[in-house]
């Protein structure tokens, strides 16, 4: 079974298109459950209407795939609550924004 930690390793790879830092640094990923050989991602965006979720999403699900999950075991489900903020960013992303 693949751990969070794989998960969220592969997920780093995946860069928001505008920013070009990654979803994780950014802190847009809330939660990760595994279920046998399902995922489902809680996660927000940086901001609400986001055009290019599906860009984002796209590419999760294809970091996701080479993990060895199936395209219908695998559930992003977006939230807005709490809403993002820059207090969210790692360390490294914050660095990477000069913030």
């Amino acid at each position: 079974m693949v751990s969070q930690k794989k998960v969220m390793s592969a997920l780093s790879d995946v860069m928001d298109p505008e920013i070009h830092i990654s979803i994780v640094d950014l802190g847009l990923i809330y939660k990760i459950t595994l279920k046998k050989d399902k995922v489902h991602i809680l996660m927000t965006l940086t901001t609400i209407g986001c055009p290019l979720f599906s860009q984002i999403e796209m590419e999760m699900k294809q970091k996701l795939a080479e993990l060895g999950f199936k395209d219908e075991n695998i559930k992003l489900e977006l939230t807005f609550d709490p809403p993002w903020s820059l207090e969210r960013m790692s360390e490294r992303g914050k660095a990477l924004m000069g913030i």
